[in-house]
């Protein structure tokens, strides 16, 4: 769980930031610190992309192009945006019987932006079961660094809701790593291999997305990182 609390405690320190210093900082200031997160974030992906070398790249391709079809029939991004509406109306209206008046609020949306930032990417998986397996922490620590820059980024513009986002990394992250041990005879050799890479390929979609070059959707394409070993435990059964 090492990497686990020092990611709830890079997203708290990274939001404390944002919320004091952030808003203080000019708006092209803000947009080169996206960008720089972006360009790291790419370099991740590409990096966890290529442990595609370890095994064969039609797993990933394979992986990739299921699970787009899957999550796009299931509407994953849909279904999280509507979750994110809903909880916006009830923070909105739960503020408002408390002062008595109307306004917008930032706080579902930045924690339900955050969550997905932080969670949703396949270093989460990763990260957690090579902590959970090796007591290895450096996936979760390489991912607190960009949580705890992000959360700076996001904390000034959107407030101290990203703070919220802590608990999602506890409760997932801790239970991913908790539950690691599960898996610890299927995440081997070319399962493993497999899972890293289709991981850093959607990645490289987050990173496409805080670069603000195009938008993939890559909520739907998340069944990808339970169909990459999928596969590689069915070709080995036949």
């Amino acid at each position: 769980m090492t990497g686990t609390l020092l990611n709830v405690g890079a997203v708290l320190v990274g939001t404390a930031a944002g919320v004091t210093v952030g808003r203080r900082l000019p708006a092209g200031l803000q947009q080169r610190v996206l960008a720089g997160l972006g360009l790291v974030t790419a370099v991740i992906g590409v990096d966890l992309a290529l442990a595609w070398r370890d095994t064969s790249p039609l797993y990933v391709l394979g992986a990739i192009l299921l699970g787009g079809l899957v999550g796009e029939a299931i509407a994953i991004e849909a279904r999280l945006a509507r979750l994110g509406d809903r909880l916006q109306r009830r923070v909105i209206r739960s503020r408002d019987r408390a002062r008595g008046g109307r306004g917008e609020s930032t706080v579902s949306e930045a924690f339900f932006t955050a969550s997905l930032l932080f969670c949703v990417g396949p270093l989460t998986v990763v990260g957690s079961f090579e902590d959970g397996l090796n007591g290895n922490v450096e996936p979760l620590a390489t991912k607190s660094l960009l949580d705890g820059f992000a959360s700076i980024a996001l904390a000034s513009t959107l407030g101290a809701g990203v703070a919220f986002a802590a608990v999602t990394v506890l409760v997932v992250q801790g239970a991913l790593t908790l539950g690691a041990g599960l898996f610890e005879d299927v995440l081997r050799a070319d399962a493993l291999s497999a899972m890293t890479s289709t991981g850093g390929v959607l990645i490289i979609g987050i990173s496409l997305k805080l670069l603000d070059l195009k938008d993939v959707k890559v909520g739907n394409f998340l069944p990808a990182l339970v169909l990459a070993p999928a596969l590689v435990g069915l070709v080995s059964l036949l």
